[in-house]
């Protein structure tokens, strides 16, 4: 049986101070946590929504030590970005705290201590990296090294970015330390640990018994974890930067950053309220919901769990209605490459257009499975959905009603059975929203919303009132009252989705305040109602708007490749007799075209002054073959022919490929006679 709650404390993952959020954080936590507090506020229903910055852990050192500055720098500047741009794009945080915070370091301190207390702790001495010359313990992100699965040469410690495989520091071949370059040494240290194994028969029960109706992605990968059997882990570090371990002995040692992070929802919450914040996180009859991305599953729902559990004194949370991912341009988001839409930077450079991204992130949510975002579809939602359907139906139905009527809301008539079916699906459609919303599916309920809009269009499409103005004047009184119920069931239905939208509609509607229980009514606004002179809700988006945001995606990313770009190892050395095998010869391209089914292979007529010859090449992506003719290029002369796509490549010709992956064609710079050897 579903339990009957007082109220609901909503918390969002706290964003990373070391950067400012893009559209993958959008997508995936806060505009859907914003929807769900939105719409239980509508319903009248108490609720606490929690956010607020992680500002602690080593990529801020990181960052701090990149650039010369105090890790404190670092966590102010980008909390004051993050705070500002969720602002602006209308994230109704009742608080939005930081774990820098006064509250924050004594929360997270008595809460290590009652569990040290407690004895819920387990002290255990392993082996970890230690740099000689900097004096201290290395964190994973401190260490760099190849990758033993790939051989990535610049592998971090915890993880390697070219193959992805997870790592410990102590996996790396070569290791270095990220401090100073020198090899680091092991040496033994000591830390705290949570038993995670003593509360998995609880969390076994918890979840996979009592939590069957979470989502599957969630759910599954719950399942996956606890089958595997739960290891414990670490609440401390060997660092300078975080929350000092609060017991004796432990100097130099800080809390580690997934235990601290979530107690920043406790402690932002006695910063919102007090000494009323237990009735958020002891009532039984306050329910808890985690709003996260797939990559916070297993901290919500077993580690931060476990800590609840081992308190004793919390609730546990009812749900954790994680996302997926959010890919841009059809490859996955990447901040070290700058592969992202950045919040801030879309508010300044797309002004007013918050409720657009909003929009197109929750139809674009992925709720089931990753998902993409392109600014081509960007701009045909907005032109297509928002402006032709949403915007067009209520722009219509308030200037007829100023043209007819003044801009007052006329007296319906007797309603004919068209307006009934009109009204009626409007409650249907905000039946579907409701239980869109309640069960998490906010595509689903933003498709419902949008139903009435395109309900709205096509009932003044087929009624035409401004051809019976002149027939039948009564009959337009009844069809514009029925259409502004619409747009007040429009403005109610939208204001989760797009709350600047529904602000400017419920000023035009002059709808006071907005309740859930006016959506489906036939009388949300009231005949006689003045409305304002209508305002376009929405404006169209021009094709260089969305070209200039995909080409600043393409620059930024090649800037990033150009500054992190480094040469390759030079491979084993050869003797002389081994480079004197090599015949390289400059040729003439006289002719060049692309290999039929194969995107990547151009075949060249080459004069290499011995009777011409013929040479395949993979560099169809980055030339076109009228640019090649004519053009001088080193090629391979002893390379024995092969056969590519039904072709006898006679040689190879000579690339170097560049810092952001452009394969450059090698030939001399001044004149050369076809078949000069180079050496």
């Amino acid at each position: 049986m579903e339990k009957n709650f007082k109220r609901t404390l909503i918390t969002s993952a706290l964003p990373y101070a070391n950067g400012p959020v893009h559209i993958g954080h959008l997508a995936g936590v806060y505009v859907p946590a914003d929807i769900y507090a939105r719409f239980l506020r509508l319903r009248g229903e108490e609720v606490m929504f929690v956010g607020g910055s992680d500002e602690h852990g080593v990529p801020i050192t990181i960052k701090a030590k990149a650039e010369g500055v105090t890790p404190q720098d670092i966590v102010d500047r980008y909390h004051a970005i993050i705070r500002d741009s969720f602002a602006e794009l209308g994230i109704s945080f009742d608080v939005y705290g930081r774990t820098t915070s006064e509250t924050h370091r004594k929360t997270a301190s008595d809460f290590f201590r009652k569990l040290y207390d407690k004895g819920e702790f387990v002290e255990k001495t392993s082996m970890q990296l230690y740099d000689e010359q900097a004096g201290q313990f290395l964190a994973d992100r401190y260490v760099t090294g190849t990758c033993p699965h790939c051989g990535f040469e610049r592998a971090y410690g915890d993880q390697c970015e070219k193959c992805g495989t997870s790592l410990n520091a102590t996996d790396l071949i070569n290791p270095r330390s990220a401090i100073t370059g020198n090899e680091p040494v092991l040496r033994e240290t000591s830390h705290w640990y949570l038993p995670l194994d003593k509360w998995e028969p609880r969390l076994r029960e918890w979840i996979l018994e009592e939590h069957k109706e979470w989502k599957p992605n969630v759910y599954g990968q719950c399942k996956s974890w606890l089958d595997m059997g739960l290891q414990p882990r670490a609440v401390s570090r060997d660092l300078d930067w975080g929350i000092p371990v609060p017991v004796e002995g432990a100097e130099g040692k800080v809390l580690y950053v997934w235990f601290d992070a979530p107690i920043g929802y406790i402690s932002n919450t006695i910063d919102a309220c007090g000494d009323d914040w237990e009735k958020w996180w002891k009532d039984p009859e306050t329910r808890m919901l985690h709003f996260i991305g797939k990559d916070n599953i297993v901290f919500h729902c077993i580690v931060f769990p476990a800590m609840l559990m081992a308190d004793g004194t919390y609730n546990l949370p009812d749900n954790v209605p994680a996302n997926e991912f959010l890919n841009l341009e059809d490859d996955k988001i990447s901040t070290s490459q700058n592969w992202a839409v950045w919040l801030h930077e879309y508010l300044k450079e797309l002004p007013g257009k918050q409720d657009v991204l909003r929009y197109v992130l929750t139809a674009n949510a992925p709720e089931t499975r990753d998902n993409n975002f392109t600014w081509k579809d960007f701009q045909t939602r907005n032109n297509s959905e928002l402006v032709a359907i949403l915007g067009n139906f209520v722009n219509r139905a308030i200037v007829l009603m100023h043209k007819y009527y003044d801009g007052i809301v006329p007296e319906r008539g007797e309603l004919t059975a068209t307006d009934r079916e009109v009204l009626d699906s409007l409650k249907r459609d905000a039946e579907a929203l409701t239980a869109g919303l309640e069960n998490f599916k906010f595509r689903d309920a933003l498709k419902a919303a949008m139903e009435m809009a395109r309900t709205g269009n096509k009932y003044l499409a087929d009624e035409e009132p401004w051809k019976l103005i002149k027939t039948d004047p009564e009959r337009v009184k009844t069809i514009l009252y029925v259409a502004a119920q619409i747009c007040g069931n429009l403005c109610v239905a939208f204001e989760p989705f797009m709350p600047f939208m529904a602000e400017k509609l419920s000023r035009t509607l002059k709808l006071k305040e907005l309740s859930w229980d006016m959506l489906g009514s036939d009388s949300i606004v009231a005949a006689g109602t003045v409305l304002s002179e209508p305002e376009l809700l929405f404006e169209k988006i021009d094709d260089s708007v969305v070209e200039a945001q995909v080409n600043k995606l393409v620059e930024a990313r090649k800037a990033n490749l150009l500054k992190k770009w480094k040469p390759e190892s030079v491979k084993a050395t050869v003797d002389f007799p081994t480079f004197e095998k090599m015949d390289i010869r400059v040729g003439k391209v006289l002719e060049c075209r692309k290999v039929p089914k194969a995107d990547k292979l151009l075949e060249f007529k080459i004069d290499d002054g011995m009777g011409g010859r013929t040479i395949v090449s993979g560099i169809a992506k980055f030339y076109a073959p009228e640019d090649l003719v004519g053009k001088e290029v080193c090629f391979m002369a002893n390379f024995e022919p092969r056969k590519l796509k039904g072709v006898v490549s006679e040689g190879m010709i000579l690339s170097a490929q560049d810092a952001d992956g452009r394969l450059v064609v090698i030939g001399p710079t001044v004149a050369v006679r076809p078949g000069s050897s180079v050496g």
